[in-house]
């Protein structure tokens, strides 16, 4: 057993320990089911498993979701993929910088890192967690290659300005969609704005295939090539007979990059259309969450609840955060654990990460990693989780606050 398995083991026995027979409310869950599998079984009745017309067809109603051409679209492994491929689609490397919120997924960092470049991070607001075009303003250095944003928890940044500012200073803008499957403004879908866009459908995320992700890019060319780097280097991923020279010998391959092997499967893609098709109640469910915990919290003392979103901005509410005071949140997070209600903050500061090397402060991303706890939100929670969920919350919010005015 590896020692971070041996960690989550712990970890694991420990919180079951403290439950004494309660139910753990998790933070995330899938919502997956019967349709799920019957998808799953005409996969198999089929005898094709890889990619096939099932992924192709996931593709295209992917796209239409989010209002680009379907050729633009590629179904992969996982967004962590996703990422690595837009870094080789722009050609990061040694030499570049690539700015991003300190305030994300380890896998963005690590995908500059492995090119040889470097991830310079800039700041949030510590209620939105989201960026100003200040803040990326404040970070771009005349080695600047690229900008990743994230729209965080679901909640779209202020992307317009964002858009603005990229294309005014011809810098290719990277949208982390990873938990915006479902997020726009003004009627346009978030991950659409920029160059390229990436969403994650692993097991925690709104939609699930598993493991998986979608990657957008924009141009026409560099969304041909990015097809070809997910199979390859291969003109063709669906037939090796029209990636052939002479159709006659449709064994022989045109192979014009070195590729890897990043792509869906048949199986996968299965799953990811039912739960598309199911996306709009998944949505309508967490909003109707988000919106009992602001009724249950409003006006707790010492609790400020998650902003809500400008005129024009739909959320797909992935996250649900509260701000507490930095004194009391790290022992408000054991009380909530402790009577059965898993909590935590996503994501911690990458600036701090010492393999990274980063020399900056960024007071913003500090105080929010400081003050944020983010509260269980997934589909399946019921009505008396989302009570339980806010009670527990006022009790150890009003103890720890007791405590440390004693």
């Amino acid at each position: 057993m590896t020692r971070l398995s041996e960690k989550m083991k712990t970890e694991n026995d420990q919180a079951s320990a403290r439950l004494k027979g309660r139910t753990m409310i998790h933070m995330f869950q899938p919502s997956v089911g019967a349709e799920e599998l019957e998808a799953i079984g005409e996969v198999f009745d089929s005898n094709w498993l890889g990619y096939g017309p099932r992924t192709q067809a996931f593709e295209k109603e992917f796209a239409d979701h989010l209002g680009v051409p379907p050729e633009s679209v590629l179904f992969i492994n996982s967004a962590t993929s996703g990422l690595h491929l837009t870094m080789e689609l722009l050609d990061v490397g040694p030499g570049d910088d690539v700015l991003l919120p300190s305030v994300s997924f380890v896998a963005n960092a690590n995908s500059v890192a492995a090119r040889g470049a470097r991830p310079v991070f800039f700041d949030v607001d510590p209620h939105t967690l989201n960026p100003s075009v200040a803040d990326i303003e404040a970070a771009l250095t005349p080695r600047t290659k690229a900008v990743t944003v994230l729209h965080y928890g679901g909640q779209p940044g202020d992307i317009i300005a964002i858009t603005a500012l990229c294309e005014e200073r011809g810098i290719p803008l990277i949208e982390d969609a990873a938990c915006s499957v479902g997020s726009s403004v003004d009627g346009k879908a978030c991950g659409s704005f920029g160059d390229i866009g990436i969403w994650s459908f692993d097991s925690r995320k709104i939609i699930t295939t598993g493991d998986g992700g979608m990657i957008y890019v924009r141009d026409p060319e560099l969304a041909r090539r990015a097809h070809r780097l997910a199979y390859h280097g291969l003109e063709d991923r669906g037939a090796f007979a029209t990636a052939a020279k002479d159709p006659r010998r449709w064994w022989d391959l045109t192979v014009h990059d070195l590729g890897r092997r990043l792509i869906g499967n048949d199986v996968t893609a299965a799953i990811g259309r039912v739960q598309l098709r199911r996306l709009p109640d998944f949505i309508s469910r967490r909003g109707a969450i988000a919106a009992e915990y602001n009724r249950l919290l409003s006006g707790c003392e010492g609790v400020l609840l998650p902003p809500e979103p400008p005129d024009g901005h739909v959320s797909t509410n992935y996250f649900y955060w509260v701000r507490l005071d930095a004194e009391i949140r790290d022992a408000v997070a054991e009380d909530l654990l402790a009577q059965g209600v898993y909590t935590t903050f996503r994501y911690p500061p990458l600036h701090e990460v010492p393999l990274y090397g980063a020399d900056v402060v960024l007071p913003g991303t500090d105080e929010a990693a400081a003050t944020i706890l983010l509260l269980p939100l997934h589909q399946a929670l019921s009505e008396e989780d989302v009570r339980r969920v806010a009670r527990e919350l006022r009790v150890a919010v009003e103890r720890r606050t007791h405590r440390r005015a004693a």
